[in-house]
């Protein structure tokens, strides 16, 4: 496999899978895939972070608020790797509840990732609601 399509399956199982379980209550898999090193940003779609701490006190606000996913689909829009950093442009398609009410949005997310021992790592997501 070369570089792309390693990194595709790797989007389309471990990113795939994290989103899902963050989506259901569980944050452990989309920390376990985020980059540990400096920097990293987050410009979401209900919180921003910067660096680990503010990154950390996100994931347990998503944590907390997302229950119940019946529904999660990424529609890829572009992706590229090249020395060791890559990048996706998605539209993702939710159906979940935040803070128990259900709910259905899809999200404009572009994500970059890096090569970290071995291994992809985010280190940066820009998420917005479809239309805003």
């Amino acid at each position: 496999m070369d570089n792309r399509e390693d990194f595709l399956a790797w989007v389309n199982s471990t990113l795939y899978q994290a989103e899902v379980a963050l989506h259901n209550g569980n944050a452990a898999p989309r920390r376990a895939i985020w980059s540990r090193n400096e920097p990293v940003s987050l410009l979401g779609a209900w919180r921003d972070a910067f660096g680990q701490r503010q990154l950390e006190e996100v994931f347990t606000y998503l944590e907390h608020s997302f229950s119940d996913c019946t529904s999660y689909a990424v529609e890829l829009q572009a992706y590229d790797v090249a020395d060791g950093m890559a990048y996706t442009s998605a539209l993702e398609h939710t159906s979940a509840s935040v803070d128990g009410q259900p709910r259905t949005y899809t999200l404009r997310a572009t994500q970059v990732y890096r090569r970290e021992d071995g291994a992809w790592k985010v280190s940066h997501r820009h998420a917005d609601t479809l239309g805003a």
